[in-house]
């Protein structure tokens, strides 16, 4: 960020040193530059430091372009399920997932993108990753805080229906039973067929039914703002709060809330199965298809022919942070 915004200055200045004969047009060439330029630095953001906190996990993306993610960092989900678990992943969604450079790769820019293709015979492929660490959990009277920044696939209406790109953490009970919704599952960004919101989510209790209402699970949306969703880049994070009374857990958007769920909204069973096992692991994937993007296209066949492939989702950061308690903030 530094060099971007030296080399912005000295382009600037380089302008004054022409005759002034030529200013109009040398102003208007500059500042076309400098702009340029900056849009650029947007689209990468160092992890903040957040005061108070301890942070437990982060990716920044920075590497060579088409270099796959840390493998120390992350485990690549390939094919149409988990071994021994449901087909599509459980949701119908159709894409195979890949660990390619093609469906997944960091920029050179550091970003993460996942691409969603299609290739001759009309099958898609896409990618889905998970944290290796799966013990994400706020300490004892404190906080959990996961957070992304991330720019949704650019495209909307006919063009993007059955993209469903998410950011989410599944209860690592997940990882050694495959039993869902008791895992718990909280849908920090999630969003569908191109629509300028995103959605926060969780998953609980039992399928079909239960405190959480599934398949659709407890939460609401929201809108992107001033820019869409998939215009830029937004800040999608969630909180998990030990340190309140009763417990919360919290969703936002460019640091709005925009939804939460307090611990006495659920029965005492549900919300100690969510809560009381070793921690999440995160995820970020970009699936196509399925009942999701399904019911919001109102039962329109997703993806079609009319849906474009290659628009990736641009992730440009990641990080967990606990706290001890809400009063050393």
């Amino acid at each position: 960020m530094r060099l971007i915004k030296t080399y912005v200055l000295d382009k600037m200045e380089a302008c004054f040193r022409w005759p002034q004969r030529h200013m109009p047009w040398i102003l208007a060439t500059c500042w076309i530059t400098a702009i340029s330029v900056v849009g650029i630095s947007n689209a990468y953001a160092e992890i903040p430091k957040q005061k108070g906190w301890t942070l437990q996990f982060s990716d920044d993306f920075v590497g060579a372009a088409n270099q796959l993610p840390s493998r120390a960092k992350w485990r690549f989900d390939t094919g149409h399920q988990y071994p021994a678990g449901p087909p599509q992943w459980g949701t119908g969604e159709i894409q195979a997932y890949t660990a390619a450079p093609a469906n997944i790769s960091l920029d050179g820019h550091g970003n993460l993108r996942i691409t969603p293709l299609r290739d001759h015979a009309g099958n898609w492929t896409s990618a889905r990753i998970e944290t290796r660490k799966d013990n994400f959990k706020p300490p004892k009277g404190g906080l959990l805080r996961i957070e992304a920044r991330i720019q949704m696939p650019d495209v909307s209406d006919k063009a993007a229906l059955g993209y469903w790109p998410a950011f989410w953490a599944l209860g690592h009970s997940y990882r050694r039973n495959g039993k869902w919704p008791q895992a718990g599952e909280f849908d920090i960004m999630e969003n569908v067929n191109g629509i300028d919101s995103v959605w926060g989510i969780l998953h609980c209790g039992v399928y079909p039914g239960g405190p959480c209402g599934e398949p659709d699970g407890l939460g609401r949306r929201a809108a992107c703002a001033p820019a869409t969703c998939q215009a830029t880049f937004h800040v999608y994070a969630f909180e998990w709060d030990n340190s309140v009374s009763p417990v919360q857990l919290r969703w936002y958007v460019d640091g709005t809330l925009f939804d939460h769920v307090s611990q006495n909204q659920l029965p005492a069973a549900t919300w100690k199965e969510i809560t009381g096992q070793g921690g999440y692991f995160l995820l970020l994937n970009v699936a196509m298809g399925g009942g999701f993007s399904y019911a919001m296209a109102g039962a329109i066949p997703t993806p079609n022919e009319t849906t474009e492939p290659g628009h990736p989702m641009v992730v440009d950061y990641v990080a967990v942070w606990t706290r001890a308690s809400a009063a050393k903030h």
